[in-house]
């Protein structure tokens, strides 16, 4: 089977003997051995096999085969929550003295595992400002172990040339070259045959996509997710069962989702950027956004995200969440229902005001996760509470 669509769907954990024909739930924390010799075999790692479900589990062992056969990974780990996966996709490879380059343009959380956490273990970071390649090189030090990055951003939608960066890469075969590709799926964009060592999800959005469980994944290369392993067996970031069979049964219909949000997405751009009283409108798929060819280039679609300002500042924008009647107010994203974030206030609320500014966050910022309702009715939602707090 050559298309990714057959190959998600027929990856399943090995059927049991009752012969079922959807994969059933094991809730189960660990693993009986045949005998007290397998069991020493099993810890001393000459033979393999389950032992614990903090370690491993025929649920969680599905989804990250399915996650690996979308991206073209080698392996594969499975996490509680998005930022547990970015967080020990850090922590499993630094050490006192070590350097990161990363982006400016990332999740709020990341930004503070950066600035807040890391430094406290003689971790030091460096932002780069721009997609300039060359900027990216200059940033690299002799002690640099991590390049990271979001791609699109969270919420600015900014890209980065993926393939350049690879070829960057190639330049630095050390340091480990890590995505966050969670805005865009493995669906819409694959940054490992770029050269990418790793990367991470949320689950807990588009892979989901319900808006039900948290989940993290990271792929890559198996030297890399066993170092992972190594570090997520004594410290317990496990992934649970029951959401593990959750994710994967979602995954088998990703591909019609992100067409759905896509579509959605892009009519709703090209309306708001018609709208007398948007300032500014960011969607990839928009040939407006200053990386259109970009996108075009690296992404199969512009995604489920759009990213405007409204005239007013901070109180116009509560004014207009407060006006929609469909689309509610929450900070998650990726869900089947539309959902609206004010930024600057909630998701990105710890960064300082310069910073936020920095990233394209001002206070009449909003973000729009755009679900799956009929595309008419999400347009018709905006609009009007657009109109009615002129």
């Amino acid at each position: 089977m050559k298309e990714d669509q057959s190959r998600i769907i027929r990856e399943q954990a090995t059927r049991s003997a009752t012969r079922e024909h959807s994969v059933p739930l094991y809730l189960t924390s660990s693993f009986i051995f045949d005998s007290a010799e397998q069991g020493r075999a099993i810890f001393a790692d000459e033979e393999e096999g389950m032992v614990y479900s903090r370690y491993a589990n025929p649920n969680t062992a599905e989804f990250i085969d399915r996650v690996c056969a979308m991206e073209g990974a080698e392996a594969g780990l499975a996490f509680s929550s998005g930022m547990a996966a970015v967080f020990v996709s850090f922590a499993a490879f630094i050490q006192h003295g070590d350097h990161i380059v990363s982006s400016r343009a990332i999740f709020g959380s990341t930004h503070q595992l950066l600035t807040q956490l890391f430094p406290r273990w003689g971790i030091t970071h460096t932002y780069v400002e721009t997609a300039d390649i060359a900027d990216w090189e200059k940033a690299i030090q002799p002690n640099t172990k991590i390049v990271f990055l979001e791609s699109p951003s969270n919420p600015g939608l900014e890209l980065y040339d993926l393939e350049k960066l690879g070829q960057l890469k190639a330049k630095y075969p050390d340091v480990i070259f890590s995505i966050d590709n969670c805005f865009a799926t493995p669906y819409l964009q694959k940054p490992l045959p770029y050269g990418f060592d790793l990367s991470v999800h949320s689950a807990t959005k588009y892979m989901d996509g319900q808006g039900r469980v948290l989940g993290g994944v990271a792929v890559g290369k198996k030297d890399l997710i066993d170092k992972m392993m190594f570090f997520i067996r004594h410290t317990g970031p496990a992934m649970s069962p029951f959401n593990a069979w959750v994710l994967s049964r979602s995954l088998e219909t990703l591909n019609l989702r992100m067409d759905r949000h896509c579509a959605n997405a892009l009519a709703l751009a090209e309306t708001l950027e018609q709208h007398a009283e948007v300032l500014d409108v960011k969607y990839p798929f928009l040939p407006s956004h200053p990386q259109y060819e970009l996108a075009k280039k690296q992404m199969k679609a512009g995604g489920g995200i759009v990213t405007f300002e409204v005239e007013g500042g901070q109180e116009r924008a509560f004014r207009f969440i407060d006006s929609l009647k469909m689309i509610k107010y929450t900070s998650n994203l990726g869900d089947t229902r539309t959902i609206a974030t004010h930024p600057a206030s909630t998701t990105h609320s710890k960064l300082r005001e310069d910073e936020r500014l920095l990233l394209g966050i001002r206070p009449g910022t909003i973000r729009l996760s755009v679900g799956l309702e009929d595309q008419n009715d999400i347009i018709e939602d905006i609009v009007q509470a657009l109109e009615l707090t002129k």
